[in-house]
């Protein structure tokens, strides 16, 4: 059984409060109400409009002959926005994002053996001033200014998982940022990236998503600059995050050594969650607490990486967490990550639908792909065993810690409101061993 980990009190207000907005408009009603009510209050204020300003109106409209649809013109603008804005609601209490699309999130990546086989074809990159590219998968791009001041690139972009649109945008935004702050790194601006069908959604759905991810950018402290967009039959939304790091305290994601703890600072099971969403099988509470941890940024973990010794760290995305354990094990020397099932978290409802097969394709690709690298013990529940390479979307950070830091690290974790898990630890891999995941 997979551990059951208590809940952040910052995480029980999130999900209380999507639940709350999902039991009324899907989690997404709140948001709407604010142009309603700002439509509403501009009625008032046009009701209350002085004499002096009605009778030109009045004079204008009677002149056109029309005085018996223009006795109050002052309203006609505010009564057709707050129509508008009852409309909006509505229309966003009908919106099913996840319906529009063939696979949700990360889910929707590419399977890491096809883009394996292409990436291998390219050639190398000779820079001096690249500190970290794509020989080891890590999760962003590292390039020097100087001997004080590097820059840290990332894209990250994908399908709705979620059907509120405002939700959607926080969770891509939460996403992108994520690989800076597993680099050690801090954002500074980004890049909107939109693919979007003008001839299937309307546009306020757009407008939405920016929304949600500007809230989650301006959090994060930094700033989203403009954009790109296409249209598309299926709707995408990313950024393009530039971030900033001192050349000497890049955390990367090779590095581990034997002996070092493993905590991973999130549930597991987006992927499967988002499955259910999408089915319309997940319940209310299950997928509010999902878009909970996917809107939760990992800036503090990603802050105090060097601070307790961090030797690697990644993000646990589209790979799932023992795709991304694989690639951490390959970019160190000889070693395997030992992760303890029973301590793994997941998330509510994660093992509901696992059982009952609402799981992804990229779960598979992401199985397939590891092969025998991935070494599961014969006793370990199927759900557990669908966790571990479920695709996760604004995952949590994979961190191997030296022991006699990681309780220290925990607990400073804990203490910030976060409730991150020891799953395992480093282990030398003997020579000629294919595992570099075994999870039991």
């Amino acid at each position: 059984m997979a551990r059951k980990i208590p809940v952040t009190t910052s995480a029980k207000k999130a999900a209380k409060k999507t639940a709350g907005k999902a039991a009324k408009a899907r989690a997404a009603t709140a948001p709407a109400n604010g142009p309603a009510k700002k439509a509403a209050a501009s009625a008032g204020k046009a009701r209350a409009a002085t004499a002096p300003a009605k009778a030109p109106a009045n004079k204008a409209a009677v002149s056109a002959g029309k005085a018996s649809g223009a006795t109050a013109p002052a309203k006609a603008p505010a009564k057709k926005l707050a129509a508008s804005a009852a409309r909006h609601a509505k229309a966003l209490h009908e919106i099913h994002l996840t319906a529009e699309v063939a696979a949700g999130g990360c889910a929707c990546k590419l399977g890491p053996a096809d883009l394996r086989g292409v990436l291998a074809k390219l050639p190398g990159i000779v820079d001096p001033n690249v500190l970290v590219g794509t020989e080891n998968a890590d999760d962003a791009a590292v390039y020097r200014l100087n001997s004080t001041l590097a820059l840290v690139s990332t894209l990250d972009f994908f399908t709705p998982m979620v059907d509120d649109p405002y939700a959607f945008g926080q969770v891509a935004a939460t996403n992108a940022l994520s690989d800076v702050y597993a680099m050690g790194g801090k954002p500074v601006m980004a890049l909107s990236i939109v693919a979007f069908p003008a001839g299937k959604l309307p546009m306020w759905v757009l407008l939405r998503i920016l929304e949600g991810a500007t809230e989650r950018v301006k959090a994060a402290g930094a700033v989203i600059i403009g954009g790109h967009s296409v249209m598309d039959n299926e709707l995408k939304y990313g950024l393009a995050v530039t971030g900033t790091v001192h050349p000497d305290r890049i955390v990367r994601n090779g590095g581990a050594k034997a002996g070092d703890h493993l905590i991973l600072t999130k549930s597991l099971g987006t992927g499967i969650i988002a499955s259910g969403i999408k089915k319309k099988v997940a319940h209310a509470d299950e997928q509010a607490f999902a878009i909970a941890s996917m809107t939760t940024l990992n800036d503090v973990a990603g802050g105090l990486l060097l601070r307790f010794g961090a030797h690697a760290c990644t993000d646990v995305t589209g790979f799932g967490l023992a795709g991304h354990g694989n690639e951490m094990a390959e970019a160190s020397d000889s070693v395997r990550l030992e992760i303890d099932a029973a301590q793994l978290p997941l998330l509510p409802g994660t093992a509901r639908l696992a059982e009952d097969g609402y799981v992804t394709g990229g779960s598979r690709r992401n199985r397939e792909w590891l092969g025998r690298r991935l070494r599961l013990a014969k006793s370990l529940a199927p759900a557990l065993s669908e966790a571990v390479v479920d695709p996760q979307t604004s995952g949590g950070l994979l961190i191997a810690v030296p022991p006699a830091r990681s309780a220290d690290f925990l607990e400073t974790l804990h203490g910030k409101g976060l409730r991150p898990a020891l799953i395992g630890q480093v282990a030398a891999r003997p020579r000629g061993s294919a595992v570099t995941v075994a999870v039991g």
